[in-house]
């Protein structure tokens, strides 16, 4: 797979300060004003103006200059326009209108961090008193950005723009409402969904573990119950534990950890996921305004604004 990672996402909001300064409080690690990075993946996330909060960007990785050059050739075969530079192909996603920005880029090493110890029957992998997650202090830091997850109204133009046009490959499908699409080992890199507008769903953040998740969340949450969306939970696609959250714009973010990995493409076939299996397998049911968040109707008229 000539793609491995995704560099990062850009996302256009009415109140630039007050949505930087969510992100900050979620972990991502201020580089400027407005652009966050990750411990392992770096600067990933960037914040402009917009009138209306959208995806204005999205950059994948790539390994070489021959791997631009079948990328462009692609998107060419797509009759679309395409701008090529040595490090670079960009297109315009014909439906929702994003940049996908397909640059050479360094792939994302990450460390090998020790196993968290969990005691099971017959199991004692920890024998300390206390388990690590409730003795952890500081901040929730996350590792790298692992997914983006959009709404558009043509789902198969824009699943096409992905797979034919940039080489995504397919995961999973859930039947008649969207496709998880991977352009690395993890089980997806980006999800797009059938949708009556076209918004950003949500950006998803990988933290260590479970009790990361909860120890995130929570923190958020304290002061800002408002912020919840959905979980704890489990999803079937990808098998990763999620909570999410939602921005003062109304873009929602998600901590994950132990999501499923795609290491031999012959070794998965992907599923048609139909029912609750297509969001979760375990967990709090899905709250209406997780599956169509609130303001997307004001998308469709027009009269979107910051909440």
């Amino acid at each position: 797979m000539s793609l491995h990672r995704l560099n990062h996402v850009t996302i256009g909001v009415p109140d630039v300060a007050g949505t930087a300064a969510y992100y900050a409080e979620f972990g991502l690690d201020p580089t400027d004003t407005a652009s966050f990075a990750t411990v392992d993946g770096g600067e990933q996330l960037r914040i402009v103006p917009a009138p209306t909060r959208r995806l204005v960007e999205l950059s994948v990785g790539a390994d070489d200059a021959d791997d631009l050059d079948r990328v462009a050739s692609r998107l060419r075969a797509l009759d679309l326009r395409v701008e090529q530079t040595e490090e670079s192909v960009t297109a315009e996603e014909p439906i929702a209108g994003f940049r996908a920005v397909v640059q050479v880029a360094p792939r994302i090493e990450q460390e090998e961090t020790p196993a968290t110890p969990y005691n099971g029957p017959g199991r004692l992998e920890r024998t300390e008193p206390r388990a690590p997650g409730i003795v952890r202090e500081g901040p929730v830091r996350p590792r790298k950005l692992g997914h983006v997850v959009m709404g558009t109204v043509d789902l198969d133009a824009t699943r096409r723009f992905f797979t034919d046009g940039l080489g995504f490959k397919v995961s999973d499908n859930i039947v008649g409402h969207g496709s998880f699409l991977r352009c690395s080992t993890d089980h997806h890199n980006v999800l797009v969904l059938a949708a009556p507008a076209n918004f950003l769903h949500h950006t998803s953040w990988q933290v260590e573990d479970v009790d990361e998740i909860g120890r995130g969340a929570m923190r958020m949450l304290d002061e800002h119950p408002e912020r919840h969306v959905w979980g704890l939970g489990r999803h079937y696609a990808g098998s990763n534990f999620f909570w999410y959250l939602k921005d003062p714009a109304g873009n929602f973010s998600e901590y994950y950890s132990d999501m499923d990995c795609v290491v031999e493409d012959q070794l998965w076939t992907p599923e048609d996921l139909e029912g609750a299996r297509g969001l979760y397998s375990w967990g709090p049911p899905p709250p209406p305004s997780f599956l169509l968040p609130e303001d997307v109707a004001a998308h469709m008229s027009g009269a979107h604004s910051a909440s």
